[in-house]
């Protein structure tokens, strides 16, 4: 984050004027508003959230210490007000008087029981990471010591306590992310592994509950939390989701006035809609990337046929002629536009040239490098992705791609997400397509994905220069923002060199709004939407 976003550590942080969607209060509107999504549900859990439309219902349906606005500010949420330690390492959150949707108080505790949970090794949390300047956490999640020695405390019902090993100038966004809100140790006791699988099987402490999601199901509801602390500027009181794979069935269910929003698909749709007042372009702090499974597939443990792989991309071909959404290719991992320093990109400043390149000759020679140094005439890959409409229009694009290099034959694998998640996380997998949107505006949130042992990096690529670069950055360059910057740019620009991700292009999402929706809320980074503020 740039300076003047930086913590005045040692000062109380009133955050009472802050407060959120600023409406008059009233009764919730008679009104239910019908989204369409194209891939599923996947948890409410908390700490195993791993997919976007998850966090939107999570985002939406429970709350954390502080939340995410517009420009990266950070508003109040449980927390009242909050108060940081002279050495950035102490965090102290005063908490409101707020309830869970079954009337019970949200607690200190909660927020403890939540912590833990994520830091617990048994719950396996791919963001486990988040917490990893907690005090005692790397110790805790390899199993050394127990939860209990987390450094997180309850003062009493109302005010929650975070111990840091070092400071951590990002640590207000981290607290504004589902896998560090309240959990109730009551409910997840009461239903033990069958906690969270189902919408009945969870407590909600924020605008709205869910509701009708067996865990399997294509449908859910985002029904009014009557026990929201600020349910009174909460105006629409229910949401309605359908999952539509079919894009001609959806676009169709939206012009009938079935539907209040949707995603578009392809470019003939977008082309339809792009002058229509409908349309909204909205453009991601994200990254679709391939992970290269570079621990169990000795073709991709090679930097040459990685780079290879790079090379056959035609990324402007991909996004305009292919996808034809508005997404633009990718200036490399980390997204554009969302955090700069002295009026720099961070985006433009890493860019290593060449590493997102099309260049098919130089792509062919690079392989056949790379097979004669493997002792190989011909190699066979898999490509996974999940089965949404434009996933199967890209991962078919990559196919023909890849097959223009001599010797390479390339099988296609589109699966429902929740099969192609699971396999993704398991590292079953040669070449799979991934995404990645911010969780907050600073490079961090991309960067440390590529780090050895992450839980999201998935291809298993490790370089101890990058994980010393980083470790710098967070750790001694921590507090001084132009050396942890440029610690960054010179991991970035490793990791390209390596080519250890094959970034592709950022997502800009193609958008329907009904003129029934008013006043939505949209963030490039985090759970994306906020429906607090619908009117």
């Amino acid at each position: 984050m740039k300076n003047k976003h930086k913590l005045l550590l040692g000062s109380m942080f009133s955050l009472l004027a802050l407060g959120l969607a600023a409406c008059s209060s009233g009764k919730a509107s008679t009104k239910a508003l019908r989204f369409s999504e194209p891939t599923t549900l996947m948890t409410l859990d908390q700490s195993k959230l791993v997919d976007q439309v998850s966090d939107v219902t999570l985002n939406n349906s429970n709350e954390g210490l502080l939340v995410m606005t517009k420009n990266g500010k950070v508003v109040p949420g449980v927390a009242k007000s909050y108060s940081v330690s002279k050495d950035g390492k102490t965090y102290t959150f005063k908490l409101r008087h707020s309830k869970w949707s079954d009337g019970s108080e949200v607690t200190a505790a909660d927020f403890v029981n939540g912590f833990q949970r994520t830091e617990n090794p048994k719950t396996a949390a791919a963001y486990q990471y988040l917490l990893e300047d907690v005090k005692n956490a790397d110790a805790v999640a390899k199993g050394k010591k127990p939860v209990s020695a987390l450094g997180v405390s309850a003062e009493g019902k109302y005010e929650f306590k975070v111990q840091l090993d070092k400071p951590e100038s990002y640590f207000k966004y981290v607290v504004t992310m589902a896998p560090t809100y309240p959990q109730s140790a009551k409910e997840e006791k009461k239903y033990g592994s069958g906690y969270a699988t189902s919408s009945d099987k969870q407590l909600y402490n924020g605008p709205y509950k869910v509701t009708g999601w067996t865990g399997t199901n294509d449908t859910w509801k985002l029904v009014k939390n009557n026990e929201y602390w600020n349910k009174d500027n909460v105006k629409v009181r229910q949401l309605d989701f359908s999952v539509s794979k079919d894009p001609s069935t959806t676009m169709y269910q939206f012009e009938q006035g079935n539907l209040d929003s949707m995603v578009l698909s392809g470019k003939n749709q977008v082309n339809n809609y792009k002058n229509s007042k409908q349309y909204h372009a909205r453009k991601e702090a994200g990254t679709y990337y391939l992970e290269m499974n570079q621990t169990k597939n000795k073709l991709l443990k090679n930097v040459n046929v990685r780079k290879a792989l790079s090379l056959a991309v035609d990324r402007n071909q991909l996004t305009k002629s292919v996808l034809g959404n508005g997404s633009v290719p990718a200036k490399g991992f980390v997204a554009s536009d969302m955090s700069s320093y002295k009026g720099k990109d961070f985006a433009d400043q890493a860019a290593v040239l060449g590493a997102v390149s099309y260049n098919l000759s130089e792509a062919k020679k690079l392989f056949a490098k790379g097979l004669k140094q493997l002792g190989m005439k011909s190699a066979s890959l898999s490509l996974l992705a999940d089965d949404s409409s434009d996933s199967k229009t890209v991962t078919e694009y990559l196919q023909n791609q890849f097959q223009k290099l001599p010797g390479l034959k390339v099988s296609l694998e589109n699966l429902p997400s929740k099969v192609a998640t699971d396999r993704t996380e398991k590292g079953q997998f040669d070449v799979t397509l991934d995404a990645w949107i911010a969780d907050f505006p600073d490079p961090v949130s991309f960067m440390s994905l590529e780090m050895t042992g992450n839980g999201y990096n998935h291809g298993g690529w490790s370089n101890k220069q990058y994980d010393s670069l980083m470790n710098k950055a967070n750790g001694q360059d921590a507090n001084n923002f132009g050396k942890r910057w440029d610690d960054m740019v010179a991991a970035h620009k490793v990791l390209l060199n390596q080519q250890g991700v094959v970034p592709l292009y950022q997502l800009v999402s193609p958008q329907l709004l009904s003129k029934n929706v008013k006043g939505l809320s949209y963030y490039p980074s985090g759970g994306n939407f906020d429906f607090r503020t619908l009117e």
